[in-house]
């Protein structure tokens, strides 16, 4: 997948103008990359337009979008996030309703990234490559990028229509499991080709 750059940034003034059209278009193509896996995780499934609004909407939130400075920032920060041939990108959030509970949760979450997996169809299962920056010290941050890496015979078994994917969590404190519906397969087959 292309990376970002600045010439795939709008202005503020025509962000700003486009951006209840824009977030809609963006709530739909987000709609069947959102996976929930038990009560706590939802994996959300990253392309290159969930990314370009996520850059958009943090220039505009933190109100620097005539900086170069931080234009390049965001792009650094974001770019890394696409998926590369072969790959799906997630963003997996560990949701709690409180922090208390959040605190608790992830304490006890330490090592998920040797705990998630996805399977498409009959093969093995591929384990997710995890953000080290999002680890510390056996602290478990509730915002974690992670990457599944398809073979080739994966990546046509994902393409095949019917193909049954499931995503499962086996960590001894948290165990869940989600098959895909099949308009999710469709649209991560997409990013993996």
């Amino acid at each position: 997948m292309n990376p970002l750059t600045r010439d795939d940034l709008l202005d503020k003034d025509a962000y700003d103008s486009s951006r209840d059209d824009i977030r809609r278009q963006v709530m739909r193509i987000k709609q069947p990359r959102r996976v929930h896996v038990g009560d706590h995780c939802t994996f959300l499934f990253e392309n290159r337009e969930t990314l370009l609004c996520q850059v958009h909407e943090m220039l505009r939130t933190e109100g620097r979008w005539d900086r170069a400075d931080a234009i390049e920032d965001e792009l650094t920060a974001y770019n890394p996030l696409l998926p590369g041939t072969g790959e799906l990108s997630v963003t997996l959030l560990i949701e709690y309703e409180t922090p208390e509970e959040r605190a608790v949760a992830l304490a006890r979450l330490g090592g998920i990234e040797r705990h998630v997996w996805l399977q498409v169809g009959d093969a093995e299962p591929v384990l997710a490559t995890f953000d080290d920056a999002q680890m510390s010290d056996g602290r478990v941050s509730s915002v974690q990028y992670i990457r599944f890496r398809l073979s080739p015979a994966q990546q046509q078994a994902l393409a095949a229509e019917g193909t049954v994917v499931r995503l499962t969590i086996d960590h001894p404190a948290y165990q869940a499991q989600a098959v895909l519906a099949e308009e999710t397969r469709k649209a991560l087959a997409a990013d993996a080709a």
